[in-house]
């Protein structure tokens, strides 16, 4: 079982294909500032958890509501993420695509990594003074339930913002040779200098510099390696800088409302969750739960993989976190078996994409989020449309192992089975509940999400591995991290979204819409080809805050359902995630698996077709979807 510092090393590392970064001596002042801004993010979780308990609490025990609770929590969460996102810099954790960077030679990827980090340094220094100047206006604005001003929660995106430019530029200065940086300043420069000098030119294309800057300059930022959320942003920037003249405050403005949902306040806890599931090993007893059920049959062990990725997803919320548990404890007894390398990575990377449907998912909460769609039916639809996922899986898989070996195992005892059984019961009583809760309407995400943290707490200290206080702060931290990385995405593909919207992208694109012969169908088809290709390049959900607002209107007048809708968007990019050459997912499954990419290619085509069908099924079949919400 990896412990979840290593297990986020390994999947950050295979999610942005990233090198491994060179071992830099710290200076005492950095030292000790990140360990200040380390310990401040640690107690900015425990305070958002706490604050969100009480609300709890209140609620359903003393049934007095606390009205300032959620303007206090989300005031939490804002600093919280903004500190991860400083966090997540300097431990080089932004997730960003670095595939194309690492087939270049050592001096090339050299000159490219210097180039991604002065790219970033451009757009923090494009935006600061911005993010100043909203944190000012919004001392005007006073908070309705705490009676504050605005700048309290504005001026944690200033910050922010400016800690990493900091964080930046020591990395340019420790990781940089001279003559490498000069040259990439002559580049970025010359880039920008050219880009103010075209601006008539810009001006007068009119739309066509949506194919220049959101689409172009995006795709050149992401193929150099430039963290995703700075993609995002240097387009943004760019176009609205050479082509509008909207004050770049309003990018600032838009970030905040991408970060502001409540909803998303659940994103930080359920994180929290999965690297608590992974240090206790409740995981690993639900794994071992289903083993014993089903591991002696033939193919036995590819059930149990993709039931315990079922299973386990419905705790941690996260792909990274389902694979990292379950790997581990099942490849050996497969590897035993004579189970091939390839089959192993295969059934882990499109079991993992299945699994992004079952709630607690933070796609589909970030999808909540973005489409005004509620928590409770995207939970209810999402275990069907699993099931249907995993249905598809599990006749592939035993068609796939009709001739595996299974001389060797056994069927356990049925004491042993029942003891395992009663270990495993209170790890599988977890998904279940927060389920339940949140599909029958019982509590929101965000609350389950707190509960669930709890019950996992008390659980799995008193009955599976004890966390200790430097784990358990180690936890807290590597939380924070992964929430900045995440949010600040949220935040810039927002900006970038209603940058899209404003050029009457949308509307245009919603008329070319309805002269399209087919329908709905042929508008899912569509959708199905751009998730696939969003979802290899962009991951989950920089790809769902980037498009779902742009489409979600066609589908609306074609009279798509939202949820059907939503579910058709999330597999299919899903299913793009984990399909290789460009599927930063396939290379997290092979990362976490320990397994060449190039090993897995050709079996993991045979499940993603299985899924495909699985889509096909989904997408033109609307009943399936809508008759569980």
């Amino acid at each position: 079982m990896s412990t979840p510092s290593a297990m986020n090393e390994e999947a950050l590392g295979a999610d942005t294909g990233e090198a491994q970064e060179p071992v830099v001596q710290r200076g005492a002042f950095h030292r000790h500032a990140i360990s200040t801004l380390e310990a401040t993010a640690a107690l900015l979780l425990v305070t958002d958890v706490a604050l969100l308990l009480a609300a709890v609490i209140a609620r359903y025990f003393f049934h007095t509501p606390i009205i300032w609770v959620d303007e206090a929590a989300s005031l939490v969460f804002i600093w919280l993420s903004m500190l991860g996102a400083v966090l997540a810099m300097d431990k080089s954790e932004h997730l960003r695509l670095s595939l194309f960077v690492d087939r270049l030679s050592p001096r090339t990827a050299e000159f490219v990594n210097t180039v991604a980090l002065l790219v970033t340094a451009v757009v923090i220094v494009r935006i600061l003074p911005a993010a100043w100047h909203y944190a000012v206006e919004e001392w005007l604005v006073t908070t309705p339930s705490l009676g504050i001003p605005g700048s309290f929660r504005a001026s944690a995106i200033c910050t922010g913002i400016a800690l990493m430019l900091g964080v930046v530029l020591l990395h340019l200065w420790e990781r940089c040779q001279a003559r490498t940086l000069l040259m990439a300043v002559g580049i970025v420069g010359g880039a920008v200098a050219l880009m103010w000098l075209g601006q008539p030119l810009f001006r007068a294309m009119g739309n066509y510099t949506i194919l220049l800057f959101l689409v172009g300059l995006l795709l050149a930022c992401l193929a150099a390696g430039v963290p995703i959320a700075f993609c995002f942003g240097a387009a943004t920037l760019s176009f609205l800088t050479f082509t509008t003249s909207v004050p770049m405050m309003v990018v600032v403005g838009r970030m905040d409302e991408g970060m502001s949902s409540l909803i998303l306040l659940s994103v930080p806890i359920f994180f929290l969750l999965g690297c608590i599931l992974d240090a206790t090993g409740m995981g690993g007893a639900i794994v071992k739960f289903l083993a014993a059920l089903v591991g002696h049959v033939r193919a036995g062990m590819s059930y149990v993989l993709l039931g315990s990725l079922f299973l386990v997803s419905g705790i941690s919320g996260a792909k990274a976190s389902d694979m990292a548990t379950v790997a581990p404890a099942l490849f050996p007894e497969m590897k035993k078996r004579g189970n091939k390398p390839s089959e192993m990575i295969a059934l882990l990377a499109t079991g993992a994409a299945m699994a992004d449907t079952v709630p607690p998912s933070i796609v589909l909460i970030v999808m909540a989020s973005v489409a005004g769609i509620s928590v409770a039916a995207l939970f209810s639809a999402g275990i069907a449309i699993a099931a249907i996922l995993l249905l598809v899986l599990l006749v592939a898989a035993r068609l796939r192992f009709a001739g595996e070996n299974i001389e060797g195992a056994t069927r356990p005892k049925p004491s042993i089975v029942a003891r395992i059984t009663l270990i495993a019961f209170p790890a599988l009583v977890l998904p279940f509940l927060i389920r339940g809760l949140v599909t029958e309407g019982v509590a929101t995400a965000t609350e389950v999400s707190t509960l669930a943290v709890v019950y996992a707490l008390i659980v799995g200290q008193l009955l599976y591995s004890k966390i200790t206080l430097r784990r358990g702060y180690s936890i807290l931290v590597e939380t924070a991290r992964l929430t900045g990385a995440i949010m600040l995405i949220l935040g810039t593909a927002s900006a970038m979204a209603w940058a899209l919207t404003q050029t009457g992208f949308a509307a245009q694109l919603g008329q070319a819409i309805k002269g399209i012969p087919g329908g709905w169908v042929t508008f899912m088809l569509i959708t199905i080809g751009v998730f696939l290709i969003l979802g290899s390049i962009l991951e989950g959900i920089p790809a769902i805050v980037l498009m779902a607002p742009i489409l979600y209107p066609s589908a609306r007048a074609l009279g798509i359902h939202d949820v059907h809708y939503a579910m058709v968007i999330v597999v299919a990019m899903n299913i793009g995630l984990m399909a290789p050459p460009l599927g930063v997912g396939y290379y997290l499954a092979c990362s976490i698996g320990k397994v060449a990419p190039n090993v897995a290619l050709k079996a993991i085509w045979p499940y993603l077709g299985a899924l495909m069908v699985g889509l096909l099924i989904i997408a033109l079949v609307p009943q399936l979807t809508l008759w569980f919400i």
